[in-house]
């Protein structure tokens, strides 16, 4: 190793251990496996944004600087900071290093200086910032260069002209995070978590990172399969684009080029020939590049991936409703997911940790997962569409009051709530943020605006609205009861527990297809896997992993004797453990399966022959 090799090496390895040195998980709770792979020089250093790939980009994750001050006091950068914060994990997580409690009445700050890499002369850089919960201003060496509301959908801000001369530059960034006391979306968060209600997530909880890109860029690509025509469009947003730029978009099958078109257009349907379509069983993708060219030079590239799959709903010979995967009916079943961590709470620990619980969740034999009342990263959607996952897509409620009333025949009826200018808005412009940053993800086929009358409002046109904005996928409208009398949206969703039951198909003139949103939620609190010590419950509690096997059993029975009286699809409560909840198929830190694996997915894959 020559001397110049060896110095960076040792200079690597110090900064290494001196970012180590100052950071350590927060004791007192359990954790997943993947926590003690967590380092402080190298956190979630996965290129974020696989719907839309450069290859010049710059991680921002690791140590700031922070301080929590009250919201009076919190106006300006503070003059000397409390302590270092791991990002991009919540500030009340153990894998934080801090797990403080911030509130309505605080402020969180973070800082920390940054070094640009490579030349970014006669070029724009990029912030993106995955998620924030709740409302970010960020502050580039004290200049103000944006503000973002919403705890959901990624951000971007063009922070060139606030850089100074040199490489060397200073980030700020204040969150302001009313949690539950606030009319924002903030999904299963509160401030006295208890029962199905969990611990807040304040501040930065996705990567943070620089991009490097020309004045000419892209910006996003929108792409749409139509697998009857055997076709994609694909559009692409450009910024400062030239008149006599052009714009080549271009389809891959691994590395043969199947369908290009050159042109001025910045969108193109392109015929795709002999179309493998995507599926839980075949989850092919294809990959996709946008270049921009000006007199024969290439200003900037990008690349991506889509599918070919279809999602609609069909009559079956009795005339019930059914949900259709490429124009063929697939009996959807998978669990409720709430996608939490003992130790990241919103933020997985590493990538792999990402990816285990759509594989295990593979592995037990279920074809689709509702995201439940949570929006992950980028890369979670990649995965499942990579492994071949359906996804079911919750929208984070807000604003929980609700009113139900009794109702004959089905689980129960509420009325919409009156909800402020300013909650509505705020679940207005999140909501389409949302959908248009994982529009691209051929995984998900169902958008839930509603769930079991969790702050909803306006169930109508919010449902008519969502269909609209995509009429590509099927809206489940009101996810657990709360159906609207002229059935807006494709779906007819009842929860009932413990035991599986679907809506009749008679109700509403047999427009929907039926399905069970939420059912079972069997309990089995492991020794030394458990969040707390006490006040742990499901919604029937085993002792026994072979009792627990044996009672899921009756509703994999149950669930088949539905499929053949027209039922579409299932969820089973859930996933994992989460906090005082003990109903997962897996405990909370991940380390245990309360039922046998292989049993499982023999009695859950035997549904998708009915």
């Amino acid at each position: 190793m020559n001397k110049l090799l060896l110095l960076s090496s040792v200079l690597i390895t110090g900064i290494a251990s001196a970012q180590t040195a100052s950071w350590q998980m927060v004791p007192g709770k359990i954790s997943s496996p993947w926590a003690e792979k967590v380092n402080p020089a190298s956190v979630l250093p996965e290129y974020p944004r696989p719907q839309l790939q450069r290859s010049e980009w710059q991680n921002l994750n690791g140590l700031w600087q922070y301080s929590v001050l009250p919201q009076a006091q919190g106006n300006s950068l503070p003059a000397s900071f409390q302590g270092n914060i791991l990002v991009p994990f919540a500030i009340e997580s153990a894998l934080s290093g801090v797990g403080k409690t911030v509130g309505k009445d605080s402020v969180l700050w973070y800082q920390r200086g940054f070094t640009l890499n490579g030349n970014t002369k006669g070029k724009k850089v990029l912030l993106h910032i995955g998620a924030a919960d709740w409302r970010a201003d960020v502050y580039i060496n004290g200049t103000p260069v944006g503000t973002h509301e919403g705890g959901y959908d990624p951000f971007t801000f063009d922070i060139t002209a606030a850089l100074k001369k040199g490489a060397a530059q200073q980030i700020a960034v204040r969150i302001w995070d009313p949690t539950d006391d606030g009319p924002q979306p903030h999904g299963k968060q509160v401030k006295k978590p208890e029962g199905i209600w969990y611990t807040p997530v304040t501040g930065i909880w996705q990567t943070v990172w620089l991009e490097t890109v020309p004045e000419t860029y892209i910006t996003g690509t929108h792409q749409t399969p139509d697998l009857d025509s055997k076709q994609v469009s694909i559009s692409a947003s450009v910024q400062n684009l030239q008149p006599t730029d052009e714009i080549t978009i271009a389809a891959f099958d691994g590395t043969e080029q199947v369908a290009t078109k050159t042109g001025h257009d910045t969108s193109a349907t392109l015929s795709i020939p002999n179309a493998k379509a995507w599926s839980p069983s075949n989850p092919f993708l294809y990959d996709v590049k946008v270049t921009v060219t000006r007199k024969g030079k290439t200003i900037d590239e990008i690349k991506s991936y889509f599918a070919m799959r279809k999602i609609s709903i069909a009559p079956d010979n009795s005339g019930i409703q059914k949900m259709m995967l490429n124009n063929a009916f697939l009996f959807e079943y998978g669990p409720l997911d709430q996608g939490w961590w003992p130790d990241g709470l919103y933020t997985a620990p590493t990538d792999e940790a990402l990816q285990f619980d759509i594989a295990k969740t593979k592995e037990m034999g279920f074809n689709m997962i509702r995201k439940h009342i949570k929006v992950e990263p980028a890369r979670w959607y990649y995965y499942c569409d990579k492994l071949g996952m359906l996804v079911w897509q919750d929208m984070p409620s807000g604003d929980l009051g609700n009113h139900w009333e009794n109702r004959p025949g089905v689980l129960g009826r509420a009325t919409d709530q009156n909800r402020t200018a300013a909650s509505e808005g705020y679940y207005r412009k999140e909501w389409n943020a949302i959908i248009d940053a994982l529009y691209n993800f051929p995984s998900i086929i169902v958008w839930t605006p509603f769930n079991e009358a969790w702050g909803q409002f306006k169930t109508k046109e919010i449902t008519e609205w969502t269909m609209h904005k995509d009429p590509s996928r099927l809206v489940n409208s009101a996810s657990g009861g709360n159906y609207e009398p002229g059935a807006v949206g494709h779906i007819l969703d009842l929860h009932s527990y413990p035991d599986p039951a679907m809506p009749r198909p008679d109700l509403f003139g047999a427009k929907q297809a039926l399905v069970v949103g939420e059912f079972g939620g069997l309990g089995m609190p492991l020794d030394g896997h458990t969040w707390q010590s006490n006040k742990n419950w499901g919604y029937q509690n085993f002792k026994d992993s072979d009792e627990m096997f044996k009672r899921y059993t009756t509703f994999t029975d149950r669930l088949s004797m539905l499929i053949s009286h027209g039922l579409s699809a299932a969820v089973y409560t859930q996933t994992t453990d989460v906090e005082g909840e003990v109903n997962g198929f897996m405990t909370y830190d991940r380390k245990e399966m309360k039922m046998p694996l292989d049993k499982l997915k023999q009695v859950n894959e035997a549904l998708y022959n009915k």
